[in-house]
């Protein structure tokens, strides 16, 4: 004779709020406590996305963007911010001040920026390649530029060589850059 399965067997008896992630509705419980599943072991899974091995790795946001290591902070927004009310109020001065504010609030945006981007690509969660590469190029430029300029007056056709360095410098970086970000996408992608 065979018997028959009661259509309450193997179903939970927790509330749909205390389910595990993931758990369907008549999927049998874990627990000791469960008539079908007693004297079987299992391991809860934990919620998707997290693993394991994550565990103590940096903290990211829920759409996988890495934080910064002062992470409750928005350091990099806010000095993007004070940036951009510096450069609002110096188009509105009209005295000396007006280069100085200009000039460190341009700075101030840019390396907001630079931060951002830099800590997106070495995460492996967006690629900034050709922005990290021609940030070096364009610093260095002008650096040469400027400090030639302070103690002669520097030819038009020094650019020339300066752009060959230039391209040179920046096909370098930018290869380093894209390996290195590749790499990082591929730990990304073993890591969940």
């Amino acid at each position: 004779m065979a018997k028959r399965k009661s259509s309450k067997r193997g179903r939970s008896r927790r509330p749909a709020s205390q389910r595990a992630q993931g758990e369907p509705a008549g999927a049998p419980e874990s627990s000791a406590g469960s008539a079908s599943g007693a004297g079987v072991a299992t391991t809860e899974r934990p919620p998707r996305g997290r693993s394991p091995a994550r565990t103590g790795a940096r903290a990211q946001d829920p759409d996988g963007r890495p934080q910064a290591p002062w992470h409750p902070w928005p350091l990099a927004e806010l000095v993007i911010l004070v940036g951009v009310v510096g450069v609002m109020v110096a188009v509105f001065l009209e005295n000396e001040v007006k280069p100085a504010l200009l000039g460190a609030s341009i700075l101030a945006v840019a390396l907001g920026t630079f931060e951002v981007t830099l800590r997106e690509h070495l995460a492996g969660y967006r690629s900034h390649t050709v922005l990290l590469a021609l940030v070096p190029v364009v610093v260095l430029h002008s650096a040469v530029l400027l400090i030639a300029g302070a103690f002669t007056s520097v030819p038009r056709w020094v650019n020339i060589p300066l752009l060959a360095i230039d391209i040179a410098i920046f096909s370098v970086l930018y290869k380093v850059l894209r390996l290195r970000f590749l790499d990082a996408q591929r730990e990304r992608r073993f890591a969940r």
